[in-house]
């Protein structure tokens, strides 16, 4: 490798290609990485260009590195593991620091990135403990703005202004129906067929604060003044759904599943996606932990060195 080449690697495309060779595939290492496979396709481009070599066989129906492909994924094994091992040895020496990152999060968040916070926090803190607790969006902004909590995941129509707010991603929801509704299966329907169904609410999108998605549908739509059921758990609106007690709206993450076995059809009902952003909203730094001041640090470091996850 000439001495040009090694200066400009670019050490992010490594890291998506020795996913790409450990994960077995380019889907499966952007479902790893929280990306798009468009994305890790793109980063695998670049890498092979800069290389000027190609590095995996993409004429053939089961995955293979190349030749070479295979001799640098054993490469950037050896490198991550060595960089996982020196983070741990600092993490050691840093592990006085026995502190804890306590958090409030909205129910079932499906969440490459916040996965990867974890997982990278944990790695360069391992004596720090963690402690979640699940709320709504409207109980984590009151909490953390009354004193009573210095970290929150939440869902805002927009950010706030007494409060740090910093965006993470976008969250898909969608409108469901349970496999009993007379509406499943249908490919589209119309709002006023919707406006005579009973729905099923998460109960902050009731309280007038506008956080939740279904607030925003119910002013645009004029749906859901007819309430059937109503939680502040994901997996219980979910449950009533699925039961056909009424319609309801679901982040489109967690109902893979079911809409695959059959349990929840979606409802197009505008070519607009509904969704909503999805928040780490913070105390002012004078009051938070050490910890928790680091693990914000550490969720804009990662903002920034991987914008495709937001």
């Amino acid at each position: 490798m000439n001495s040009n080449l090694q200066s400009d690697l670019n050490w992010n495309l490594l890291r998506v290609f020795y996913m790409i060779g450990k994960e077995k595939g380019i889907t499966k290492a952007a479902r790893r990485l929280g990306l798009s496979q468009p994305s890790v396709s793109n980063a695998l481009q670049k890498l092979e260009a800069q290389l000027g070599s190609q590095l995996v066989f993409r004429d053939s129906r089961q995955f293979e590195l190349t030749p070479t492909g295979d001799k640098i994924f054993q490469e950037c094994r050896d490198i991550f593991h060595s960089a996982e091992r020196i983070a741990h040895v600092v993490g050691e020496e840093d592990g006085h620091e026995r502190g804890q990152v306590r958090y409030q999060i909205i129910s079932d968040l499906v969440s490459p990135m916040l996965d990867e916070m974890l997982r990278l926090f944990h790695q360069r803190h391992p004596s720090v403990v963690f402690q979640s607790e699940i709320q709504n969006s409207q109980a984590i902004v009151r909490n953390i703005q009354q004193g009573r909590l210095g970290l929150g995941f939440c869902l805002l129509s927009k950010p706030l202004v007494n409060l740090t707010s910093i965006r993470l991603f976008r969250e898909e929801f969608r409108l469901f129906c349970g496999a009993e509704h007379p509406l499943f299966g249908q490919d589209t329907v119309t709002v006023r067929e919707l406006q005579r169904e009973p729905f099923i609410s998460f109960a902050c999108a009731t309280e007038g604060m506008g956080l939740e998605p279904m607030s925003v549908l119910r002013e645009g739509t004029r749906l859901g003044d007819r309430i059937n059921g109503l939680s502040t758990n994901m997996e219980e609106v979910r449950r009533m759904i699925a039961a056909g007690i009424g319609i309801g709206i679901l982040p489109l993450a967690c109902a893979q599943n079911d809409i695959r076995e059959g349990n929840l059809w979606p409802l197009e009902i505008t070519d607009e996606t509904i969704g909503a952003d999805v928040y780490l909203v913070h105390a002012p730094a004078e009051k938070l932990s050490p910890s928790e001041q680091k693990f914000v640090q550490m969720a804009q470091e990662l903002i920034a060195l991987y914008p495709e996850m937001s």
